[in-house]
């Protein structure tokens, strides 16, 4: 009597699954994911393709993605254990910043009894649906997806009163900003900061380059149009770290991947202790006088206060600034 047939499709959807396993195996290593990491995730978020490849821009986008959440993670940290920590993930675009930290971090077996929070806050709908319908199929629950502007996500309800933790993630323009701005309203008590391009002082730079060439040689550092660009983009990410200082922060500066990665490497970390520096006060005040942005003061500085008195128009004078804290702004629990 003959054996029985092998069941040759069976025997052949064993092998192919096995041979999917140990490909996904390899694609981790290559990567160097965390055990548990989930590969459906980044290839929801189309950083892998569905064979389990990605090509060099997506390398180094999930670079710098899980550099940053090395940062994010170490933060999260020092968070009291039992507390449920919450994350504001600010200009959160197709939000895949949030989505690899719930998953490394908030879905992690020795976190995930904690609870805690994750909120994306964007101002497309488009974007903001996506992410809502991802979170659904991946049973990220713990995730919330906001459509709100700057305003409306300082008072939404939607949120809680206080943040522990505040990201963005090469925000474009003032979207950094607005981050920060968020995170004071918010009372967070660290921030992790990457910005991206940005105009704003670059433009008022440019408006009063021609009184400012004929003022000060100084000038000479913004009369081309790059220098401009560059200078600007400078100054900006400068004062964003001098008012952070003011209000209450400890601010670190460093780089985030190296520059083969990304040009936008700047990270800048916030983490409140409540000792606002009137130096950086003054200092803050003295630069925009000295560079012309003085119009900048009440769009972005506004917690500052009036209790600081005119900007100086020398940075050598800055020693000499008046005022200190107006104290309107609440102050973070510390950590």
């Amino acid at each position: 009597m003959k054996p029985p047939a092998r069941h040759a499709k069976t025997d052949k959807a064993a092998k192919t699954g096995k041979a999917a396993k140990t490909a996904q195996a390899s694609v981790a290593d290559d990567l160097g994911l965390r055990p548990g990491q989930s590969l459906e995730l980044l290839q929801e978020l189309h950083i892998l393709t569905r064979e389990g490849r990605l090509n060099q821009d997506s390398r180094r986008k999930l670079k710098q993605v899980l550099h940053l959440f090395q940062f994010i993670e170490a933060l999260l940290k020092e968070l009291p254990p039992d507390a449920a920590p919450t994350l504001a993930d600010h200009g959160a675009g197709k939000s895949y910043l949030g989505f690899i930290v719930y998953d490394l971090f908030f879905r992690a077996p020795e976190n995930e009894a904690r609870g805690g929070h994750i909120y994306g806050i964007e101002t497309r709908p488009e974007l903001v649906q996506k992410s809502r319908e991802l979170a659904e199929r991946l049973g990220f629950e713990r995730m919330r997806f906001l459509n709100l502007s700057v305003a409306e996500s300082e008072r939404a309800t939607e949120l809680p009163a206080r943040i522990d933790v505040v990201t963005a993630l090469h925000a474009c323009d003032t979207a950094t900003d607005d981050a920060i701005a968020f995170g004071l309203a918010k009372q967070a008590r660290f921030m992790a900061l990457v910005p991206c391009c940005q105009a704003e002082v670059a433009g008022v730079l440019r408006g009063g380059k021609a009184l400012a060439l004929a003022r000060t040689p100084l000038a000479e550092l913004w009369r081309h149009p790059l220098h401009t660009r560059e200078f600007g983009s400078q100054i900006t990410n400068v004062l964003r770290c001098l008012y952070l200082e003011a209000m209450g922060y400890q601010v670190t500066v460093t780089e985030l991947v190296g520059w083969e990665h990304s040009m936008k490497n700047e990270l800048i970390l916030a983490r409140y202790t409540g000792q606002k520096k009137r130096s950086a006060a003054e200092r803050l005040r003295a630069m925009l006088g000295e560079f012309g942005l003085e119009s900048l003061l009440p769009v972005r500085y506004a917690r500052l206060g009036a209790a600081h008195g005119p900007a100086h128009g020398r940075v050598q004078g800055a020693d000499h600034a008046p005022g200190s804290d107006s104290g309107a702004d609440p102050s973070p629990v510390s950590a």
